[in-house]
């Protein structure tokens, strides 16, 4: 495994060591690994709702052709059902 060097600020230092004292990690490198998967699994959930989003719209201009409704009005639309769904 590669090894690297990481500076934590005072705080996030603090806040790891706490977890390793109360057992919650076994090591830094536990902490940050597991951070890590966290972080990465966040990002293709996220990545997984764009991809839904965007062959629901696909499906919908096959199903019902272009939209005629303005840009400012796609654009209002799409952040409300972002928003409805946790994306934004």
């Amino acid at each position: 495994m590669p090894r690297q060097s990481i500076n934590l600020t005072e705080p996030n230092a603090q806040w790891v060591k706490g977890q390793i004292a109360s057992k919650e990690y076994t090591s830094v490198s536990d902490a940050i690994n597991d951070l890590i998967r966290h972080a990465r699994r966040k990002e293709n959930e996220q990545t997984e709702k764009i991809r839904t989003l965007l062959i629901e719209a696909e499906k919908s201009i096959e199903e019902r052709g272009y939209s005629t409704l303005s840009v400012e009005e796609r654009l209002a639309r799409f952040k409300k059902e972002a928003g409805a769904r946790d994306l934004l």
